[in-house]
């Protein structure tokens, strides 16, 4: 639906602008488009290459082996459905310590991961589970102690102080995941009784 969406407002531009007479203002601005995002796209890949490479570093010093333990009590009462030592939860701390250092991007395939795991666990394969809908309404939230993306694209456009975020960012990440979850559990909550009247 989204591409659907896009295509449309990108149809739209190029009609409303042959009628108006300014195609060269859509050729600008889809040339200056492509090289902003060209240029975004290398600076990021400096931070996220970094980033990596201080998780390949943490992985194979059994730092997040440590994170996983550390999580694991709060993963398995944030998804009691799940079975504990099912490959949905390693995925899910993965993507989990992934959102936490800010790295969005590393998350996403853990995080696709983690609900193909659910969604085996899922009898109702046409609707979201409870964990599944745990699952995004977390990573959607998403505690984020080092904003790492942010923190890039500040470098990126010549911010004087890129790290002044990170309070902020915890701060709000950390009261989004609490109302996240609040909110799951509420609808978990109704959805139960409602399924047992």
């Amino acid at each position: 639906m989204l591409n659907v969406i896009w295509l449309g407002l990108i149809v739209i531009s190029i009609v409303v602008a042959a009628v108006t007479g300014r195609m060269e203002a859509i050729n600008a601005a889809a040339f200056e488009g492509a090289k902003t995002g060209v240029t975004v796209c290398l600076g990021l890949l400096s931070v996220l290459a970094f980033w990596m490479g201080m998780m390949r570093i943490a992985e194979k010093s059994g730092l997040l082996e440590l994170l996983a333990r550390v999580l694991s009590p709060i993963i398995q009462i944030l998804f009691p459905d799940v079975p504990k030592g099912h490959p949905a939860m390693g995925y899910i701390l993965s993507n989990m310590s992934a959102n936490l250092l800010g790295l969005g991007n590393a998350a996403t395939p853990m995080g696709l991961k983690a609900m193909e795991e659910l969604q085996k666990l899922n009898p109702d394969k046409q609707n979201a589970s409870a964990a599944m809908c745990t699952l995004l309404a977390i990573n959607t939230a998403s505690i984020t102690i080092i904003p790492t993306t942010m923190i890039a694209i500040r470098m990126q456009y010549g911010s004087v102080n890129p790290v002044e975020i990170v309070g902020t960012t915890l701060l709000s990440s950390f009261a989004a995941t609490i109302v996240a979850l609040l909110i799951d559990r509420m609808y978990r909550y109704r959805h139960i009784r409602r399924k047992h009247r």
